[in-house]
Order: C-alpha cells, then structure tokens, then sequence
C-alpha cells in the first residue's frame, strides 16, 4: 500500500518505515541503505542526527529527527 507521508504529522517512525516511503520501490534492505548513504553524504543532517542524540544502531527515528530529515532530504 503506498503511504503518504505528505498528509501525516511528523511523529516517530521506524527506520524501515522512513526508508520504505522515501524507497518504495526497492527491497526494504536496499532502501535502509539508501537511507544510510544519504546520511553519509549530507554532513549537515548527520551533524544536527547526532545533536540529537541519533545512535546509528536505533530502530526508531524521533519526532525531532523525522523533522530534521524531512527539512534535508524532503518529505517523501
């Protein structure tokens, strides 16, 4: 089912969830990497990921995080 991140609040979500709306189309492992090597590539959201305390290891993204990612990589 294709979900629409557009119309939600921003809220906790779990990485495979993020991952799967910004990456529907590929496996979910792909997309987790996909989400990852943008994490890489853009210094500025892995900095302010980490202000907030963002582990590499956790499963859920918070509310805050979500918020960050969505204002640098856009809303899925």
């Amino acid at each position: 089912s294709e979900m629409c991140i557009r119309d939600r609040p921003v809220r906790p979500y779990s990485k495979r969830e993020l991952a799967e709306a910004y990456a529907p189309n590929i496996s979910p492992v792909s997309a987790l990497n996909r989400l990852a090597q943008w994490f890489r590539y853009n210094l500025q959201l892995s900095e302010a990921l980490l202000q907030t305390g963002y582990k590499k290891r956790q499963q859920i993204f918070t509310s805050m995080q979500v918020e960050l990612i969505f204002r640098y990589l856009g809303r899925p």
